[in-house]
């Protein structure tokens, strides 16, 4: 299938989405081969896809019920315990630096499409979310800047595991760039103490 965005790089905005469950044998199945519904091609930022491939809760429920929850999504940052699953493409820098950008209009669109994500954002695109984050770059190459001017270059198939740390995308490359991201909800209530549950008793 060739590529739906305009530079025809990159990954299209139409994928395909397979989602496993079981019939009413207890066997397993194609639950839904669909499209990813909450798929959007930007307008005021060429370039830039965001597709919501899947949501889950704090405590996911077995069977698959079959219903997608993804339409009625309220926020993409999950709640402690909760997932979000997605696919984002980042045009180059460029873009923002355009003569004919509209950094008013590409935050409103940028809060209509990703809510409870979008607020997080300051207005230079760094970020943080109370989540833990897997991310892979799936195609083209990105910079994550952190702090302080810090930043690090990733290529193809190299990966992210962020700690809900501030920081933000630059794509500083000529072509598109598309990562998958997993947002897992975190809790922050024992930073000070104890930030992370390796999974060992401590006396």
């Amino acid at each position: 299938m060739a590529s739906d965005l305009s530079s025809g790089e990159g990954m299209p905005l139409a994928i395909r989405r397979v989602v496993t469950g079981h019939d009413t044998r207890g066997a397993s199945e194609v639950a839904l081969d669909t499209g990813v519904p909450r798929s959007h091609a930007f307008q005021h930022v060429p370039g830039m896809v965001s597709r919501l491939v899947w949501a889950s809760a704090p405590v996911p429920g077995l069977p698959f019920d079959g219903l997608d929850p993804t339409p009625s999504v309220a926020s993409f940052v999950p709640s402690p315990g909760g997932t979000r699953f997605l696919i984002v493409t980042f045009p180059p820098d460029s873009v923002f630096a355009a003569r004919e950008f509209e950094p008013a209009a590409a935050a409103a669109e940028n809060l209509a499409v990703s809510p409870g994500l979008a607020e997080c954002f300051e207005p230079d695109g760094m970020h943080a979310t109370p989540t833990m984050d897997y991310a892979v770059v799936l195609d083209g190459e990105i910079w994550i800047e952190l702090d302080e001017g810090r930043s690090t270059h990733l290529r193809r198939h190299e990966v992210v595991v962020q700690h809900g740390t501030r920081h933000a995308w630059r794509n500083k490359s000529e072509r598109p760039a598309t990562l998958a991201f997993v947002l897992i909800g975190a809790s922050a209530a024992a930073r000070n103490d104890t930030p992370f549950d390796t999974g060992n008793i401590h006396e």
